[in-house]
């Protein structure tokens, strides 16, 4: 694969999506962990809203490395050891970004294992690990404007 330049309006289109993503977790009632549980479609839609959140980060970050650096990355996991080891991500970056993977890996192959209550505990408590990552990727992406193509 051969890098090319990344596409500001992919770039633009998923941080949309995920701002959306998060905006809908965040209307959810959050309040306490009774009220959440209170309706069975509040779980049905962090679910949904949370695992989007994380496959669309996931493509920004594959993205970037598939244009920017000619890297075809297909595991998720794989995506922030590849973004680390391209200078894009701190280690901690990586890291947390991985833990994301890795649970995002979980919603969609050991569902039965994931709870109502620890999906009310990561969407209230840990919701802003999906903002930190999406802000280190924003923030290399900005501070290299050359490898961007901002044509149509």
């Amino acid at each position: 694969m051969t890098p090319s330049r990344l596409r500001e309006k992919i770039i633009v289109d998923r941080t949309a999506w995920i701002r959306k993503m998060i905006e809908g977790i965040q209307s959810l009632p959050l309040d306490s962990m009774e009220s959440f549980l209170s309706d069975p479609r509040n779980v049905a839609s962090a679910e949904s809203y949370l695992r989007r959140a994380l496959e669309v980060l996931m493509d920004l970050g594959r993205h970037i490395l598939a244009k920017g650096f000619g890297k075809a990355v297909t595991e998720y996991k794989e995506i922030p050891r590849e973004l680390h080891r391209e200078g894009i991500l701190q280690s901690t970056d990586a890291s947390l970004m991985r833990e994301l993977a890795g649970y995002r890996n979980r919603m969609v192959h050991f569902y039965d294992e994931v709870t109502s209550e620890e999906l009310y505990h990561i969407c209230h408590d840990q919701l802003s690990d999906v903002n930190t990552i999406l802000a280190a990727l924003l923030e290399w992406i900005n501070s290299n404007p050359r490898l961007v193509d901002r044509s149509l």
